[in-house]
């Protein structure tokens, strides 16, 4: 029986829409060329830093977020707030924890991801991020960190994201269950591929866990 549900974070959700659209005016090229950009590299299983180094050779990420948080110490930036939440979180969230589940969020962020997060005041029992841990996805130690948080047997454990590399494979390898959300360009991706026979379930949105929490059970 699955007694905590994991969620990842970014393009499950967080929608990501005004982080890159932010950082296209950043870059000074259009929206569609950095979101063609983030396709394709998502498409070639590359970072998505390889779409910055694409649209500017020798791009420095960390001296770039460095320079634009002293352009715009108060603005977003590449950070989010509760108005890049999808319109299903929420609900979605509160029905798993009234159908006596354990909810966490634990995703790929840096810390200040965390205070973001929190401040959504979202019906979880804890908040999580990789710089906060000191370890990644898809690292083993990443979803070791996981099932110690949610003090339960990785079996127990119901790990939900949007991608395969990330998310679905190497939560299954740490012998947790998996659901793939096609939601974001590597959801809708990783959801055709062969691969993604190993998830548990693949679900177009938040709503749809229950039920497979349900037969899970």
């Amino acid at each position: 029986m699955i007694k905590a549900v994991v969620f990842d974070v970014g393009e499950t959700l967080i929608s990501e829409e005004r982080i890159w659209a932010r950082w296209a005016e950043r870059l000074g090229v259009s929206g569609f060329v950095l979101m063609g950009a983030l396709g394709g590299m998502a498409a070639l299983d590359r970072p998505h830093g390889d779409a910055f180094e694409l649209i500017r050779p020798g791009f420095d990420l960390l001296a770039e977020e460095a320079a634009w948080e002293r352009d715009d110490p108060h603005g977003l930036r590449s950070g989010f707030d509760a108005d890049d939440l999808y319109p299903d979180v929420r609900d979605a969230l509160a029905a798993i924890r009234a159908a006596g589940h354990q909810v966490i969020i634990a995703g790929n962020q840096p810390s200040r991801a965390y205070d973001a997060l929190v401040a959504m005041d979202l019906p979880a029992d804890s908040v999580h991020t990789s710089e906060g841990w000191g370890v990644s996805k898809p690292a083993p130690g990443f979803f070791a960190k996981v099932a110690a948080v949610a003090g339960r047997e990785p079996a127990e454990i119901l790990y939900v994201g949007d991608r395969l590399d990330n998310d679905v494979l190497p939560a299954a390898a740490a012998g947790m269950r998996t659901a793939l959300l096609r939601r974001g360009p590597w959801g809708y991706l990783h959801a055709e591929r062969p691969q993604a026979e190993a998830a548990d379930a693949i679900v177009d949105g938040l709503h749809a866990l229950l039920p497979v929490l349900e037969r899970l059970a």
